[in-house]
């Protein structure tokens, strides 16, 4: 539906951007307004690691420059570091993030700040979780709980969450390709929205030899 935005950014010095997004509408118009989003976020990233926060009040200014009064944005920013295997983010509206620790206890990495693009004088606040082996990580849009079976009831997140736990031991590509698979069983005829997900699993560090 060209909606949805996922990206990795390599933010130097063993650290790594996690980013999901969805903008309002859906469509060719979109598309354009996620590509508006994307090239301001990749022409600011530069500053993401040292000052995320300062860098996401710039890629809301532009955004807002850029876009019509009405247009808006959900946003995820999500910073690991390998080093310290510490996660910072910023959540702008989104669903939860879902951290499924190694005990099976469940996380939710919540809002933190408003949407992206409806205000110029906006600020946010940054989270931190510390990471351990066998932490996993899931990021998702709304296309992943808003389907909808015959009955018209929602997958819903309750459904997420329960097949992230049966799977989530897997391979990060086995992990997305069975939740996704739940959901289309779930919701067999055409897909109304994108399903966008990303999962990450934090392991023990390697030492190399010698």
């Amino acid at each position: 539906m060209g909606g949805d935005y996922f990206d990795f950014l390599d933010l130097g010095q063993q650290r790594l951007g996690l980013v999901t997004g969805d903008v309002s509408g859906k469509g060719i118009a979109a598309a354009l307004l996620m590509a508006n989003l994307q090239a301001s976020l990749r022409s600011q990233s530069a500053m993401a690691s040292d000052q995320p926060q300062r860098f996401l009040r710039s890629v809301n200014q532009l955004f807002c420059q850029n876009t019509a009064g009405a247009d808006y944005a959900t946003f995820l920013f999500s910073e690991y570091d390998d080093k310290t295997q510490r996660l910072r983010y910023v959540n702008c509206g989104r669903l939860s993030a879902l951290l499924l620790r190694r005990d099976d206890t469940l996380e939710r990495l919540e809002s933190t700040s408003t949407v992206l693009g409806l205000f110029e004088n906006w600020d946010c606040s940054l989270e931190e979780r510390q990471l351990f082996p066998g932490d996993t990580l899931l990021l998702y849009t709304d296309g992943a709980t808003e389907s909808f079976n015959d009955g018209g009831e929602e997958f819903g997140e309750r459904r997420l969450v329960e097949a992230f736990r049966r799977h989530g031991g897997q391979p990060s590509e086995v992990l997305m390709a069975l939740i996704v698979e739940e959901i289309r069983r779930f919701h067999p005829s055409e897909q109304q929205d994108d399903i966008t997900l990303i999962a990450t699993h934090c392991r023990d560090h390697v030492v190399p030899d010698g």
